[in-house]
């Protein structure tokens, strides 16, 4: 349903599989940045309220005679309301590729660089461990003036891997802070 929308929009799926290939690498996340197209509240369907899509051309390794060119397919977790895909997959479109099945293994390029792998779990516990003697030194002022924008600016300095999380993990964690090494 959606590729005549796509389509319209300019980007032309229609050599791909009717059908998106899933991808898990937990336990690690999957980050995607500078995507070739995005489209901003789509409305594609009655049954669903309007959805952002983003597009990443990537080559496609399936087996040793098969490389194919396609594309990731994401659609934006914040604007989806029915079906959800855990950080940890992603959804591929691509042309049919022979002998695909559950295990196989499928090896991706992006001449961009713009997928990156982040172990989110091992990444929060550093953080949340940088934090502790922070918080603890000065209880009383850490949390104050605590903005998204402050958090990060400090993080820029201070621990700047940190800002690979997203401000969903980075708010866990500063609330996970608070909670243990606060007298609140």
């Amino acid at each position: 349903m959606q590729v005549p929308v796509f389509q319209g929009f300019g980007l032309d799926l229609s050599g791909c599989h009717y059908g998106t290939l899933n991808i898990d690498f937990s336990p690690l996340e999957v980050s995607l940045t500078n995507p070739d197209h995005c489209f901003e509240n789509v409305n594609w369907t009655e049954f669903h309220p309007p959805e952002t899509f983003s597009f990443w051309t990537v080559e496609i390794k399936a087996n040793e005679t098969d490389v194919v060119n396609g594309w990731i397919y994401y659609a934006h977790p914040e604007t989806k309301e029915r079906h959800w895909q855990p950080p940890t997959t992603l959804e591929l479109l691509a042309p049919h590729l022979r002998g695909i099945e559950p295990g196989s293994t499928i090896q991706l390029r992006d001449e961009g660089g713009r997928i990156k792998l982040m172990d989110t779990i091992r990444l929060r516990a550093r953080l949340l461990e940088f934090l502790k003697f922070r918080v603890l030194a000065s209880q009383q002022t850490f949390f104050e003036a605590d903005t998204l924008l402050k958090r990060q600016q400090w993080l820029s300095t201070m621990f700047p891997e940190a800002l690979q999380l997203s401000e969903q993990n980075l708010d866990r964690v500063w609330t996970q802070a608070r909670s243990l090494y606060t007298e609140t």
